[in-house]
């Protein structure tokens, strides 16, 4: 079901991009109501509407029927967020979000490979771990900066996601007490992924119990403009490979820097063991 509402979706992007005309700095949209190709329940694509329309960095909305799905696109400004989260060093990266619908497959994948809890790293407004409190999973969001925090805290709605501020690299993971965690690292390899995915896997490492029923999602590209990693997997392949995780699998989906580009946002999942 995951990779079928993924392709779905990233037709639907590209049928968007082809007919947007806007000059937005960034552009999502989300379907109004379940449909054959997103066969979504009303009340969670309602939650998924009031995360955006709560959310200020969009301020404007509008209707549009896109491939025959009724849609409404939400554009928006995420310029001073992402001023505001450069001025961490290089194992934290900038603000730039992918899609909330993107977030809600991605929470789903977690929900639906039977793992307990999501931990949005480096979650930015956190739209993922919200997507999984939709899910009615466990979540916790994760972000240093404190804009974006207080961003996440201003988005009341009856969907917790248990935001909190803090460098992922330092936060004890075993006062959660977790079950069967799912860890989103936010960040590309080459964007600061790679020194912040390390620094958080080396906390999960130190305790075993915890640490084999972990599994893991990366944000890699396919983009030329980053440099390729000699094992491939979008960035990650080498990173996977030395720190003793298994592949599980990839899945493209559309993102905020993605939306000009010809290849989407790759999620690349694996497992501790």
């Amino acid at each position: 079901m995951i990779e079928t509402l993924a392709k779905n979706l990233v037709n639907l992007k590209k049928q968007f991009v082809s007919d947007y005309d806007g000059t937005s700095q960034i552009q999502e949209l989300i379907p109004i109501s379940k449909s054959e190709l997103f066969p979504i329940d009303e009340s969670e694509l309602n939650l998924l509407h009031e995360f955006a329309t709560k959310n200020p960095i969009y301020y404007n909305s509008f209707e549009k029927i896109i491939d025959g799905i009724s849609c409404i696109v939400y554009e928006g400004d995420i310029n001073k967020y992402w001023l505001n989260s450069i001025q961490h060093d290089s194992s934290h990266a900038p603000f730039s979000p992918t899609w909330i619908m993107s977030g809600y497959l991605l929470s789903l994948f977690a929900k639906e490979n039977e793992y307990s809890e999501i931990i949005d790293i480096g979650s930015g407004d956190g739209r993922i771990a919200y997507c999984g409190g939709v899910h009615g999973m466990k979540s916790y969001s994760i972000e240093l900066d404190d804009m974006l925090v207080n961003l996440q805290k201003s988005l009341t709605t009856n969907v917790n996601f248990n935001s909190t501020c803090f460098d992922a690299i330092k936060f004890d993971y075993l006062s959660l007490n977790l079950t069967k965690p799912l860890f989103f690292i936010g960040g590309l390899a080459q964007m600061g992924g790679l020194e912040l995915a390390a620094g958080v896997l080396n906390r999960v490492k130190s305790n075993f119990n915890l640490w084999s029923k972990t599994g893991w999602s990366f944000a890699g590209t396919l983009s030329k403009k980053y440099s390729a990693d000699p094992k491939n997997n979008a960035g990650w392949g080498s990173f996977i490979e030395n720190n003793g995780l298994q592949l599980i699998q990839n899945i493209s989906l559309p993102t905020a820097w993605s939306f000009h580009e010809s290849d989407e946002t790759q999620y690349v999942f694996a497992k501790s063991f």
